[in-house]
């Protein structure tokens, strides 16, 4: 059962060969860093371009595991009005269940 959970999250992962495939020179001109294209990935999926500076600095400052916590918590959710909020809002609570375990 474990195996499986595992391979699973592995399968998850993009490797860095499928994101170059997917990298497009004219389009992703401006991405130059991993956290960069992540950051626009997500904000794509949220369906909030207008705000991808602002996933862009999440994507720099807050830790990976985290935000794709959140992230997927989003994907898990039947209907959602507002997968923004409802991601941001997942993302608070972790970074604070984070804060609370490193003072622990």
């Amino acid at each position: 059962m474990k195996a499986d959970s595992r391979d699973q999250k592995a399968k998850d992962f993009t490797t860095l060969g499928d994101v170059m495939k997917r990298f497009d020179p004219t389009e992703d001109r401006y991405i130059s860093r991993e956290f960069q294209k992540y950051a626009y990935d997500l904000a794509e999926e949220l369906g909030d371009l207008d705000h991808r500076s602002l996933y862009m600095r999440l994507a720099k400052i807050t830790p990976r595991h985290l935000l794709e916590q959140a992230r997927y918590f989003v994907k898990d959710q039947k209907s959602v009005r507002s997968p923004v909020k409802l991601f941001m809002w997942k993302l608070a609570q972790l970074r604070k269940e984070h804060k609370t375990k490193g003072k622990v």
